[in-house]
């Protein structure tokens, strides 16, 4: 006699991964329970009043290219879910000292006015990328599979420059100072000193997404994201437990298999002795990065940008110039806090009014710091947005910030205050959680990691869920 199951799936955690895998799940036709610890869904896609009433703020995701740039958010009807996107009318801006701006524009021709005499190298560099985004796309989110290679050619001609540091790929193809400092910021997202490989690669994603499918923000917040993920699965029959936390396997009902949206630093403590001895040393093994401070702003106005083109931005890069970004990056990884941080800022609220009071505006930061430091940040964030935008401090009404210790209690897949779920150097970049075909499964023929711990990594597109629960259906749920 066949044993009788309460539920065809159990997922553990909400974050768009966790949904992802519990929608994949749900459109097989199968049952499906998410749980979640906190009293509210999201993950690292959560949005609140964290300054004055009022004033809506990103807790941690806030600009999402890979939002419309994932193959797997592509399949969903969010938008009949109430999920609406605003393209801003430019993607990027990098200030530079000398009141000028570099942009990230959708045309890859008006980008590369912004870039002096390194127009025509972006070009030739960026051209010919945007237009096999789909291809790219397809191979490079997600895990090493056979028909990753269905287009050797145009793979290798992204990879041979994707897997090389970006200060290499920078100075190698740019002469200017404008295009490798645009370079760096983007190439900055990895957490990783721009020395190493494969940093190029996320400046080359990140770029080639901002001419492909752009920067947006999600009308609302980047809850509305989830939200929408959310009232989808239900539509589809799975159902959602808030407020309680899994502290062990042994409190979840019945299933055919469970989806753990959770790094391997938690799944250790969940599965407990289920896992074998050495699987769980390999678990042990995995390597956490840097973490960020994070800092958030209600102002009396907009950010007055000496380059009056960054207001025309969702995302402004605050650093300078390629030297001065690596210099950063490389004192994090140091265990130093820089004087002059690379500032990642959004500011949401010029182009989303339901974000603040009229006349009023948001500001969303973060610098990237040594891991678990309880160092205030504050003063080097706002000093170097001041560097660019004289008078600005003069407009704050209020600021919470955010340490990477406190941002591990408020999630605790961020370890360390590291919102990657792991560092995505060259090794464990598809290696992630540990070297095996299935990355997505462990030696529990019925437990699966659906976290970002897995491939493809950090960032809100859901593909980490969407393979880890194609595989639970593949080899479980038949």
């Amino acid at each position: 006699m066949s044993k009788q199951y309460a539920y065809d799936a159990v997922v553990i955690g909400s974050g768009p991964n966790g949904l992802a895998a519990a929608i994949t799940i749900a459109r097989a036709g199968r049952s499906v329970i998410v749980y979640e610890a906190r009293n509210t869904i999201g993950g690292g896609s959560r949005s609140t009043e964290l300054t004055l009433p009022g004033f809506v703020h990103d807790v941690c995701s806030a600009i999402h290219p890979l939002g419309l740039g994932s193959p797997f958010f592509r399949t969903l009807p969010l938008e009949q879910y109430g999920l609406e996107w605003i393209q801003p009318p430019v993607q990027l801006a990098h200030p530079l000292d000398d009141g000028s701006a570099m942009l990230l524009d959708r045309s890859v021709a008006a980008t590369g006015a912004t870039l002096g005499t390194d127009a025509a190298a972006y070009s030739k560099l960026m051209t010919p990328l945007v237009a096999e985004w789909d291809i790219l796309s397809d191979a490079f989110l997600g895990p090493l599979r056979p028909q990753s290679l269905r287009h050797p050619f145009t793979l290798s001609q992204f990879g041979l420059r994707a897997i090389r540091s970006a200060r290499g790929l920078a100075t190698s193809t740019f002469k200017g100072e404008r295009a490798r400092a645009l370079f760096a910021g983007m190439s900055a997202h990895s957490m990783l000193p721009l020395e190493r490989r494969p940093t190029a690669g996320f400046g080359l994603v990140l770029g080639v997404l901002g001419h492909a499918v752009g920067w947006p923000i999600p009308r609302g917040g980047s809850q509305q994201i989830v939200d929408a993920m959310a009232s989808y699965l239900r539509s589809l029959g799975g159902e959602i437990v808030t407020g309680m936390e899994i502290k062990s396997l042994d409190m979840l009902p019945s299933a055919r298999v469970t989806l753990c949206d959770v790094t391997p630093h938690q799944l250790l403590r969940i599965a407990g002795s289920r896992l074998p001895s050495g699987y769980q040393r390999k678990l042990r093994s995995f390597r956490y990065g840097p973490g960020v401070f994070k800092l958030d702003l209600a102002l009396d106005g907009p950010i007055p940008w000496k380059a009056n083109d960054c207001t025309r931005a969702g995302t402004v890069h605050v650093g300078g110039t390629l030297p001065e970004i690596a210099a950063a990056e490389s004192e994090v990884w140091q265990g130093k806090h820089p004087e002059r941080p690379f500032v990642l800022v959004a500011q949401q609220s010029l182009f989303d009014a339901t974000r603040a009071p009229a006349g009023k505006q948001t500001v969303w930061a973060y610098c990237h710091v040594p891991s678990a430091t309880t160092f205030d940040m504050t003063e080097r964030i706002e000093g170097q947005i001041e560097r660019f935008a004289p008078g600005f401090r003069d407009r704050i009404l209020a600021r919470h910030t955010i340490s990477p210790v406190e941002l591990e209690q408020y999630n605790a897949n961020y370890i360390g205050g590291d919102i990657n779920g792991g560092v995505q150097d060259l090794w464990q970049f598809f290696t992630r959680p540990t070297i095996q075909v299935n990355p997505y499964a462990t030696p529990c023929k019925d437990l699966y990691l659906c976290s970002s711990s897995t491939p493809p990594g950090g960032g809100v597109h859901g593909m980490c869920g969407y393979f880890a629960a194609k595989s639970a259906l593949s080899n479980n749920i038949r």
